[in-house]
């Protein structure tokens, strides 16, 4: 069974697995905009055990996500801080800039993940992974990741970036399984990082999904967390309320059976919830 939220304490950090140095659970902080319940959400995550945190330059709440983290009983060291450059200041200059006032914001040194937000608009492979490269080198980011990258557009960016990418951040959960992304990011020992890892909010509609939650007296939203991570990918679902921060740490404690993992295998639909036009593969 499931712990229940009461139990999520019972779940320490050291129970999170990770791939490339990455939490395969982290907090996700899309949409959430207000600065008291940000920064609320991120302390609360951080002391009951998440040492992930997800933002990004578009999110315009990198002040609240490091306020949280300053706020809570946990050392900066220990947390993966990871944000990403908005596709519109992906120039070489623009990447020092911005990623400069990210950090000020943030109230850090350094972050330990820098992603390129979407490889669109000023996105140059050359010209910004040599940014990226340099904020590496200079000690201001830890590692480089990217985000919505096909196969192809990874494959370019990992020829022009003279330091490891570490990940591809993109929309990837039950009803959106990206097996070929996958195996590519598998062969070039890419971690992957799922958003929207439940869809937001489509899979608890799903009949399989509920069946499984139900045998484990857990929830839809569990399961295809543990599905996620039983898959090695990081998930960072959104959560702002100390319940649903609690029972997506609970997940942690649900292991699937491999006759599960196959059920859920199959239903793979090819859904996105995230489709802009700007979206590489348009």
């Amino acid at each position: 069974m499931v712990p229940g939220v009461d139990d999520a304490d019972a779940i320490s950090p050291e129970h999170c697995p990770t791939t490339n140095g990455i939490p395969m659970l982290g907090l996700g902080t899309y949409r959430n905009t207000d600065p008291d319940q940000c920064t609320e959400s991120v302390r609360t995550a951080l002391e009951v055990g998440y040492r992930h945190v997800d933002t990004a330059q578009l999110y315009d709440n990198e002040r609240a996500v490091g306020a949280g983290i300053d706020r809570a009983d946990v050392d900066r060291e220990d947390v993966t801080l990871a944000t990403k450059v908005w596709y519109t200041d992906l120039s070489y200059d623009d990447v020092l800039e911005t990623t400069r006032a990210s950090l000020a914001r943030l109230g850090v040194d350094s972050v330990d993940l820098l992603y390129v937000h979407w490889p669109a608009d000023t996105y140059d492979a050359d010209e910004t992974m040599a940014a990226f490269s340099e904020l590496a080198d200079d000690g201001l980011i830890d590692a480089v990741g990217v985000s919505n990258f096909t196969p192809e557009l990874l494959g370019e960016a990992i020829d022009a970036c003279d330091v490891p990418i570490v990940a591809n951040q993109v929309e990837l959960h039950p009803l959106l399984q990206q097996p070929e992304l996958r195996e590519v990011c598998a062969s070039h020992d890419v971690a992957v990082v799922a958003y929207a890892p439940i869809a937001r909010g489509a899979v608890v509609d799903h009949p399989v999904l509920r069946e499984i939650a139900a045998d484990h007296d857990g929830t839809e939203v569990q399961v295809s967390l543990a599905w996620l991570r039983q898959n090695g990918i990081v998930a960072i679902p959104k959560a702002t309320g100390t319940d649903h921060i609690r029972q997506n740490w609970a997940s942690l404690g649900l292991e699937l059976e491999p006759a599960e993992l196959e059920r859920i295998d199959a239903i793979d639909a090819g859904r996105r919830a995230v489709d802009p036009d700007l979206a590489a593969w348009n």
